[in-house]
């Protein structure tokens, strides 16, 4: 398992590795909370929340949550575990630069898959 500091220096590298500029108007940046979060539409207490982009009165944000990583991918050997972090910062980053774009293809996805999730536990 991580600690919630490794998971911090982890992002911190990705973010790092990415390009300033997809970052651009991210006035409220990226943070680590060590909650889990379980999706609202869950069906079993199976379907974490790994991260979140944000817009409101506080900015344009990011949420990443290590509680969830932990639960979904805590046994993962550490490059794997490493490779679920990058997908998830690059998911979001994507979020925000769609939503700088006027896009919105990567919400659509996001929605298609949730309506395959409950598709497959029946609901």
């Amino acid at each position: 398992m991580y600690s919630f500091e490794e998971c911090g220096q982890m992002l911190d590298e990705i973010a790092d590795s990415m390009p300033f500029e997809l970052y651009r108007d991210l006035s409220g940046g990226m943070r680590l909370l060590p909650q889990s979060k379980l999706h609202p539409q869950a069906v079993a207490n199976d379907l974490y929340i790994l991260g979140e982009y944000h817009r409101d009165v506080l900015g344009r944000y990011i949420l990443f949550y290590y509680g969830s990583f932990i639960k979904v991918y805590g046994n993962l050997p550490r490059d794997k575990f490493y490779e679920m972090l990058r997908r998830t910062l690059a998911h979001e980053v994507r979020h925000h630069n769609e939503y700088l774009a006027g896009c919105d293809d990567l919400n659509l996805y996001d929605n298609k898959r949730i309506g395959d999730y409950l598709i497959r536990k029946g609901k």
